[in-house]
């Protein structure tokens, strides 16, 4: 039934049947790569950093595994390619961080929130899909091309930001390093007793890790179509929200594929497990300056998510699972903008 349909029918498909278990998983193991933080630098505890280590060791087993024995060509995603703009991912990187600590969470953690009725979240999406749009061809693209062009390096032959070709190791060298990048991972959440008691961390997150695989596997393998020129991925919450956005506007103009799918299912997924346990409430804006934090921090989410090329997840699980040096620069900026717009919220009430 699947191989009837056209291959981007079967991506969209299939990612949304993989959010819907990604937004039900996420929503009931308090998966969040801001909660993580604030958790282990306000209350000391580590539990969510743990657990998104984990999920990000399984990630990078799996990805590898797909490439060397199912045929995954990453040197097709965007995370692998022969250009390093290392400015944009650095600057965008931080304004994504940064937006993610004024809105309180991250385009993905807004869509688990919208499903349990947050209405502050609505508006962080519809701000983030706009502007991320901006960024990809509206006004604010002219700005973003005008960083990466001179902030860039080129590297060589696709492929070269991985670390494996980084280093000079052949097939064999980069998937002994995704193993072992992986168990150094998985090590490191494991070693935690309080993580590995929480039996809803550790099993959420080793599903998460998987469905991030499995993402990868819609994408690159069993949705693969050789005559696209599409990029291959996984999952990522920036781009993908106004692809969503836009494909409500004008459907019979825009083709759907898994971006759009994995929103819309990451979105009834939370709401699914939001009313299994009760958790479905409206909720709306405070005050107006809540409201002003929450336009400010999508802006920059969504913009910055465009021009790091993905977000927590996008850069941070999927980009990550690639080993991408590109994946890691990004992510470390996002963290270090979190970090700041953490200490600009506390500054302000203090």
């Amino acid at each position: 039934m699947l191989e009837l349909l056209p291959p981007h029918l079967l991506r969209a498909a299939l990612g949304f049947v993989l959010g819907v278990l990604l937004g039900l998983v996420a929503r009931r193991g308090r998966f969040c790569t801001l909660g993580a933080v604030e958790d282990a630098v306000y209350a000391r505890d580590t539990r969510r950093a743990r657990a998104w280590m984990l999920a990000a060791g399984i990630a990078i087993l799996g990805t590898h595994l797909l490439e060397a024995y199912a045929g995954l060509d990453l040197a097709r995603s965007i995370y692998a390619g022969a250009r390093l703009e290392w400015g944009a991912l650095v600057i965008g990187g931080a304004m994504f961080g940064f937006g993610m600590a004024l809105v309180g969470t991250c385009g993905f953690g807004a869509l688990l929130r919208l499903g349990g009725g947050d209405l502050r979240a609505l508006l962080v999406l519809l701000v983030l899909g706009l502007s991320a749009y901006m960024a990809v061809s509206g006004l604010t693209a002219l700005g973003r091309v005008a960083l990466a062009e001179p902030l860039s390096v080129e590297l060589g032959a696709a492929g070269a930001q991985r670390l494996g070709t980084l280093l000079g190791l052949g097939r064999g060298g980069s998937e002994t390093l995704g193993i072992a990048a992986a168990a150094a991972l998985g090590f490191m959440a494991l070693a935690g007793r309080e993580f590995r008691n929480n039996r809803r961390l550790l099993f959420g997150s080793i599903l998460i890790g998987c469905l991030i695989v499995a993402g990868w596997w819609t994408n690159g393998i069993v949705g693969f179509d050789e005559f696209e020129t599409r990029a291959v991925g996984s999952f990522s919450f920036a781009r993908p929200v106004g692809d969503t956005l836009l494909y409500a506007m004008l459907a019979s103009g825009t083709k759907v594929d898994f971006g759009v799918g994995s929103v819309l299912g990451v979105l009834l997924g939370a709401f699914l497990a939001a009313r299994g346990t009760g958790e479905f409430h409206w909720e709306a804006p405070d005050d107006a300056r809540e409201v002003k934090r929450h336009l400010l921090g999508a802006f920059l989410m969504g913009t910055g998510g465009v021009t790091a090329l993905g977000c927590t997840i996008g850069q941070g699980l999927s980009g990550l699972s690639t080993l991408s040096a590109g994946s890691m620069l990004a992510l470390a900026s996002i963290l270090v903008g979190a970090r700041a717009g953490l200490y600009y919220l506390v500054d302000r009430h203090t």
